[in-house]
């Protein structure tokens, strides 16, 4: 498998599933699209995993390499039909470059909370073999507001309904974080945007907490990485 990572800032990587990529030798190019790097051409890669980020989807002119992700996310997705994996601004980006729309979450959903897998993400092999609710890292303050057409819906949640979509038949994307490793949250806690909405939203020390709590699901984090990321392996081997 050779894999394409398109990362918006540096401390936003794969994270965890670093570890099961170097475990099965894969081949995997990250592209840090905030600091200019050009997307390489697409036909040379199997999967895509577009990660986090603390822009947001409309921010095109701060950022106008945005413009440029969409577009390739597009052709990747709707020309290519290739397999896809989006996290949290991934999630969002997936939804805006397929005629999706998102809008500002409100409140911000911040901290370790649970997620539920729709009757149809019981069904989806991303899914395959994972419970049906999961505790997951969230830190968003936007979401998706309508999926795109033929998208979908496969998680939710109390504050965001659409926690988990498809698009086709192999594009996935999570508003959730699914890499989280140990040093994740303190290490997000440095960036300002990520601070600022997690002590508006949870007070001004709430960063030990949300450090505590992901510590104490690390190891349901790490097995429900490790099942989604087989899940998809699976899915790219299908396809191919």
């Amino acid at each position: 498998m050779r894999l394409l990572v398109l990362q918006h800032i540096d401390c936003e990587h794969p994270a965890q599933l670093r570890r099961f990529l170097e475990h099965d030798g894969v081949d995997w190019t990250a592209v840090e699209l905030d600091e200019g790097e050009p997307i390489p051409p697409l036909e040379g890669f199997d999967a895509m995993w577009v990660m986090g980020g603390p822009m947001d989807v409309w921010d095109v002119d701060e950022h106008p390499w945005l413009l440029e992700e969409k577009a390739a996310i597009r052709r990747w997705v709707a020309d290519l039909g290739r397999p896809f994996l989006g996290i949290c601004l991934g999630h969002q980006l997936l939804a805006d470059a397929l005629g999706g729309r998102c809008g500002h979450q409100q409140p911000p959903e911040i901290g370790v909370l649970e997620v539920a897998l729709t009757p149809e993400g019981r069904k989806d092999p991303i899914f395959f073999e994972m419970p049906t609710i999961q505790r997951a890292l969230q830190w968003h303050s936007v979401k998706v507001v309508e999926p795109p057409p033929e998208a979908v819906v496969l998680a939710s949640s109390d504050l965001c309904p659409i926690q988990a979509m498809r698009v086709g038949r192999h594009a996935w994307s999570m508003q959730y974080h699914v890499e989280v490793e140990a040093d994740t949250v303190p290490t997000w806690g440095t960036v300002p945007e990520y601070r600022a909405a997690l002590e508006s939203t949870l007070g001004p020390t709430a960063l030990t907490g949300l450090a505590e709590d992901a510590e104490r699901c690390m190891d349901d984090f790490v097995a429900n990485s490790k099942q989604l990321y087989d899940n998809f392996v699976n899915a790219v081997q299908q396809s191919g």
